[in-house]
């Protein structure tokens, strides 16, 4: 009795350990995105595969998050980071540094051409050097590379799956192909000559070029910038000229700014774009597709009024 009792027992140790074995190689992965427009694509990428934390949370502003303790912790057990680069995140280094992380980082946009943009200077008004433009993802040809990159991130961390990540990437990049085609067409029904928009920062540089409209913007590139005397006054000299009235706030920016250049000029706030962070869960905005559904009607729509 005893030995066949010694056996039973072996093989149910046995089943246990497998099936720990299979839990364990089951879990999904533990990524870290740097904000939350790169946490949503790599879920799209990831799928149940992986499990995925965005530092600054929707409605956050990159530009200026401050990381906390917690968020080094994040880093500590991550197996993957992605971030944005092109100077997006200036406080990643250091947090990077301060985790001790062993975790590959993916810098999501790899591969594309930045754009540069001249920022106002301080202390006189005028412009001071190029600086790179961040905000590469709103071009969607830009957000395809961004789901190229993520992908193969994910298939070279995680071989078992790596042909799962490249399947939902295939897929979502077809996506965003058709959602390229809907940009154009809406954007086609404004006339060229009232395509202009007021935002709260430069952040549409890469949607302007890419779409044929003209961002303008009383700060610069980063939202902790401040507007100059000067550099307001002739934006309101060229708002009043040409008779803008598509000025728009920010979901991540201090709306004050704004409301006191249309108030003052005699124009309307066109409502929230979402540009550097997605709306929370349930919003009009919590994926990147839905970012671009949400704000290229309310652009069209004010725009016409120019």
């Amino acid at each position: 009795m005893f030995p066949l009792a010694k056996r039973l027992a072996c093989i149910l140790g046995l089943c246990l350990t497998l099936g720990l074995g299979n839990a364990w190689a089951a879990a999904p992965v533990k990524v870290v995105a740097t904000f939350s427009i790169l946490g949503d694509m790599v879920k799209q990428v990831g799928g149940e595969d992986v499990s995925v934390k965005s530092l600054v949370p929707p409605g956050g502003d990159a530009h200026v998050y401050q990381p906390s303790p917690g968020d080094a912790k994040e880093l500590a057990a991550a197996r993957l980071v992605v971030v944005n680069g092109l100077g997006l995140e200036g406080w990643m280094d250091r947090l990077i540094k301060a985790s001790g992380t062993g975790a590959p980082i993916v810098v999501a946009s790899r591969g594309i051409k930045p754009q540069t943009l001249r920022e106002p200077d301080k202390g006189t008004g005028g412009t001071a050097a190029a600086v790179i433009d961040p905000h590469a993802w709103q071009n969607l040809a830009n957000g395809k590379i961004y789901a190229a990159n993520i992908a193969e991130a994910l298939a070279e961390m995680d071989r078992p799956h790596a042909a799962a990540y490249r399947r939902r990437a295939e897929a979502y990049i077809k996506q965003l192909d058709d959602l390229d085609v809907w940009v154009r067409d809406g954007i086609s029904q404004v006339p060229p000559a009232k395509r202009k928009i007021i935002t709260s920062h430069d952040a549409f540089g890469y949607f302007g070029r890419a779409y044929g409209v003209t961002f303008l913007a009383p700060e610069g590139i980063s939202t902790d910038s401040e507007p100059t005397a000067a550099g307001l006054a002739q934006l309101s000299r060229q708002i009043k000229k040409e008779h803008i009235k598509a000025l728009f706030i920010e979901n991540m920016s201090d709306p004050r700014l704004i409301q006191t250049l249309a108030r003052d000029d005699g124009a309307a706030v066109g409502g929230i774009l979402y540009s550097d962070s997605l709306s929370k869960p349930g919003g009009p905005a919590d994926t990147y597709i839905t970012m671009f559904r949400h704000n290229v009607p309310a652009m069209v729509a004010a725009m016409q009024k120019n």
